[in-house]
């Protein structure tokens, strides 16, 4: 990791914060993505920069304008002056039923799920064929078995999937392409998931009957980009035997 530039989308909270922090530790400088997350996104900047003076920077991007992508890789290059990989872990989620779906819905949850990450793949390739670096997609384990009522994220997710394994193809051999699968890792911030009786129905249809952490998470991902030379076009799932036991 030592030397590398990462940007991880998304980057500001929760599992992005945790992946930002556990690849810095490894060495990695770190470029982070924001939209709205202002305050957290310079706070963690300014905490990364304390521990390695001026080995982190913020970034403000909308990822559902695409005109924005290639700017948003263009300023990370000219602040770092390299980009060695990329996480795609920024994510839109909520319910979408299926008499409920409308084409804004459709418009988030695709565009920042599915069509960013493709985006910014482009945007990125020649740099990452430069470095020989690899990309890492957050996808999910209802992109294979889809969430009742969240019916546009579980197909956005599942397109994730497709495309970590299309971009393994089109980006090969300089360019390694992954994704990792979280489980139950954080409930998602909505007064919808706060009912204690559902969380722990869900949690004992895992195999470890316990929730996860953010840290197993960053923990694959950083796998994924050190350690995984010959490893490409690949989900990995990080959910407590969850998704074979639904």
């Amino acid at each position: 990791m030592q030397g590398k530039v990462i940007l991880v989308t998304g980057g500001a909270k929760r599992v992005g914060a945790a992946i930002c922090r556990r690849l810095h530790t490894a060495g990695a400088s770190i470029a982070l993505h924001y939209r709205t997350s202002e305050r957290e996104a310079f706070a963690l900047q300014d905490e990364l920069n304390t521990l390695r003076p001026d080995s982190a920077a913020a970034f403000s991007a909308d990822l559902l304008d695409i005109a924005s992508l290639p700017r948003l890789v263009e300023n990370v290059h000219a602040h770092f002056g390299r980009i060695d990989a990329l996480v795609n872990n920024a994510s839109s989620f909520y319910a979408t039923p299926l008499a409920e779906v409308d084409e804004t819905q459709w418009h988030d949850l695709l565009g920042t799920n599915l069509r960013a990450p493709l985006f910014l793949a482009q945007a990125a390739a020649h740099e990452l064929q430069h470095c020989h670096g690899c990309i890492i997609n957050i996808a999910d384990i209802h992109a294979e078995r889809p969430m009742q009522g969240h019916l546009l994220y579980s197909v956005a997710k599942a397109g994730l999937v497709a495309l970590t394994r299309a971009l393994a193809q089109e980006m090969a051999p300089c360019v390694r392409v992954n994704a990792v699968a979280p489980g139950v890792i954080l409930w998602p911030e909505s007064s919808e998931w706060e009912d204690e009786i559902q969380r722990r129905k869900i949690v004992a249809h895992t195999l470890l009957k316990r929730e996860g952490t953010p840290e197993d998470i960053a923990k694959t991902v950083e796998f994924l980009i050190a350690d995984a030379p010959y490893i490409t076009g690949q989900v990995i799932s990080v959910d407590g035997g969850r998704s074979i036991n639904i």
